[in-house]
């Protein structure tokens, strides 16, 4: 499964942080107007984060998580990928997501990507000089194909993403070759639809085509683990969030 409706990041929100957060529509190259929902610290920053939400696209979760990132002193922007079939109003819980997700494409996803790595370096997103993608599920492959997508990242996180060919497109693993950021990848031991063996692959890949990268799992997690939901693993939560800060701060 991935995150329910009313679940949250399992990350302590830093109370009295000097953060701003707006709802914005972004437009993607092919001309295509997204939601997304930024995030951004008061005091002037060089990091910028895009936040790739799970299939549901963009949902509370996700603007709460760039809430968290910006109270650490990091710009984020969370995007929804169903603009081309939903439009850009805000959804209830009755959105038949599945439908929508069945007519995107890796093609036009890193095209919305591209749309708020745009955002971000633009003087309104505050000219951030070092770009990362955060992923999850869904979002996590696309950040790692995010890096073999030519956005100039600084670096590409995914928790929980399918690392191989889906649908005859090639996945990560087909594309480390391409990719030019550093990678962090954040798997769940106990993951009914991505294996051992899926990861094993996918490091073993990344080794081959020279990209430094580190993959992580945790034994007996299941899939969507990072939710506050889910207290018996919070261990593991706070390893892969402080992870994800240290990926961070090495590669910016």
């Amino acid at each position: 499964m991935c995150f329910e409706l009313d679940s949250l990041p399992p990350v302590p929100e830093i109370a009295g942080a000097a953060v701003s957060h707006d709802d914005l529509v972004l437009r993607s190259a092919d001309g295509t107007q997204l939601a997304a929902f930024a995030a951004t610290p008061d005091a002037p920053a060089g990091v910028g984060i895009v936040v790739l939400p799970d299939i549901r696209g963009l949902y509370r979760f996700y603007e709460e998580l760039a809430l968290r990132f910006a109270e650490r002193g990091y710009a984020a922007v969370a995007i929804d990928y169903f603009g081309r079939t939903a439009g850009v109003a805000k959804r209830d819980d009755s959105f038949d997501y599945p439908e929508h997700v069945a007519q995107t494409d890796p093609a036009s996803v890193q095209a919305d990507i591209g749309a708020a790595v745009a955002w971000l370096r633009s003087p309104e997103g505050g000219a951030r000089e070092h770009v990362f993608t955060v992923g999850f599920c869904f979002g996590g492959r696309h950040s790692w194909l995010a890096a073999a997508a030519g956005h100039g990242l600084a670096g590409a996180v995914g928790f929980y993403g399918s690392t191989g060919e889906r649908n005859g497109r090639p996945g990560p693993v087909q594309l480390a070759e391409q990719m030019t950021a550093p990678v962090l990848a954040l798997q769940a031991g106990d993951d009914a639809n991505i294996t051992a063996d899926d990861n094993d692959a996918l490091d073993r890949a990344l080794t081959e085509a020279g990209v430094t990268h580190e993959v992580v799992t945790y034994a007996g997690a299941p899939h969507s683990f990072f939710d506050r939901r889910q207290s018996e693993h919070q261990a593991a939560s706070d390893d892969a969030w402080a992870r994800v800060l240290r990926f961070i701060d090495a590669n910016a």
